[in-house]
């Protein structure tokens, strides 16, 4: 494909296609990429330029592009079923799937509950939670807590636990209020201070909202072990240990979105597994079908489940997508399940997560880098830019910049991470270490 051909992609585009999370005059100065196909952990455009995929496409992508595995199963489902309403119907994929997904948790979170996106996942869950206590005769319950920095969706339900202004300020007027409380990111540690000793603070600021409103907090939720959209925040997994007891001792929900931080990102395949903690809500999507198909699901106890289960159809969870449980996305997911257990995925991001950590060593010890870390295959550090303008705009020149080095990269403000597909080899993970350094480079001169 020559270049006319694919400015003419882009301009199509630019056209008629309003980007997600995108201030569009941007692009007249930040390129857009016209995606012609992607392999393993690569995405290459239309001249054939090729950008290594340190983001996983935006969290998704767990075992990278154009996988044979998943694609062969899915060319299997194409021929059986591509949907069927799950509603008065049910089918094998989504059976396996919630059988496989329960069985991870030792059947504490027994019973699944599909949508298509995670903020889908979110609202379904805050709206179980609230419907649960008035279904029990708790119709007081009807407050939520969220933690400073959480981010968990765009819809109105999950806006309203997310804590990020730049997504929320506009459409304050149309949210429910919730309390937000301290977050126990670990780079909040003062003089003295291990990421522990956040962590407790934080929940004892937590402990003091429910004893204040006692009776009536409906559910805390969480993004276990890394709050991802505010900078990759990483806390020690005490405080998930105390939130547990704190949500016990007053009864309270724990909702535990692991959109993003699931299916191994952190270490463990829940990152909840960490504080060997279940919450009574755990939310995912994005990696669960291996970056395939859109896909979420709420995870709850039996407790949940039997306090809708009830001859009034008024007190069943009346809740629904057009595409519920969507057999070829659920098909994905029994694909992405079955190369975690076939190829031991968790064992060896260990050792891919300790290679990562080692490649990026002179750039931990930068005295331009602070709260270098890691949690798993997530590794960050931020950036230290004094000049306001120029912090305004890293995010920007960064991306630009790793496009020119073949890396595919969107800091966040300052922050700069990775979350890799779990397929990349040590070369590949070098090779990231190597021009990443390029990149920061140049954004810092």
């Amino acid at each position: 494909m020559n270049l006319n051909q694919e400015n003419d992609w882009v301009a199509r585009s630019l056209q008629h296609v309003w980007h997600p999370c995108t201030q569009m005059q941007h692009h007249e100065t930040v390129p857009l990429i016209p995606v012609s196909h992607g392999r393993g952990a690569w995405l290459f455009d239309m001249e054939g330029k090729r950008y290594l995929d340190a983001i996983s496409s935006w969290w998704v992508n767990l075992f990278g592009h154009a996988n044979p595995r998943i694609n062969a199963e899915l060319k299997d489902q194409l021929d059986k079923l591509e949907h069927a309403m799950l509603a008065g119907f049910t089918h094998a994929p989504v059976v396996e799937l919630s059988e496989k997904l329960a069985a991870l948790t030792n059947h504490a979170l027994g019973h699944c509950f599909y949508a298509s996106d995670g903020a889908s996942a979110v609202e379904i869950a805050l709206k179980m939670s609230f419907h649960a206590w008035r279904n029990g005769g708790q119709t007081e319950k009807q407050e939520f807590i969220c933690i400073q920095g959480s981010y968990h969706g765009e819809t109105v339900g999950a806006l309203a636990v997310t804590d990020v202004s730049l997504f929320r300020e506009a459409y304050g007027p149309m949210l429910q209020r919730a309390h937000v409380l301290a977050s126990p990111d670990a780079r909040l540690a003062e003089a003295g201070e291990t990421a522990a000793d956040v962590a407790l603070r934080a929940a004892a600021a937590l402990e003091a909202k429910l004893q204040e409103r006692a009776g009536k907090i409906a559910a805390v939720i969480i993004e276990p072990l890394v709050q991802c959209a505010t900078g990759m925040a990483m806390h020690d997994p005490v405080y998930l240990k105390r939130l547990r007891e704190l949500c016990d001792q007053y009864q309270v929900h724990l909702i535990a979105d692991e959109i993003a931080v699931g299916c191994g990102r952190t270490g463990t395949f829940f990152a909840c597994e960490s504080a060997s903690i279940w919450p009574d809500f755990l939310c995912l999507s994005k990696g669960i079908s291996g970056g395939y198909l859109p896909l979420s699901l709420v995870m709850t106890t039996d407790t949940v489940y039997q306090a809708f289960y009830d001859a009034d159809v008024r007190r069943g969870f009346l809740h629904s997508h057009s595409y519920t449980g969507n057999p070829l996305a659920c098909r994905a997911a029994l694909a992405t399940l079955a190369i975690f257990e076939d190829d031991k995925v968790l064992q060896k991001n260990r050792v891919k997560a300790e290679f990562l950590n080692t490649a990026f060593a002179d750039l931990k010890n930068d005295v331009r880098v602070r709260h270098f870390r890691q949690q798993g295959m997530i590794l960050a550090f931020d950036a230290v830019v004094d000049d306001a303008e120029r912090a305004a705009t890293f995010s920007r020149r960064f991306f630009a910049a790793a496009l020119k080095q073949e890396l595919l990269m969107r800091p966040i403000g300052r922050t700069v991470y990775m979350m890799p597909p779990y397929i990349l080899e040590q070369d590949e993970m070098s090779l990231l270490a190597h021009k990443t350094r390029l990149v920061f480079e140049e954004v810092m001169a």
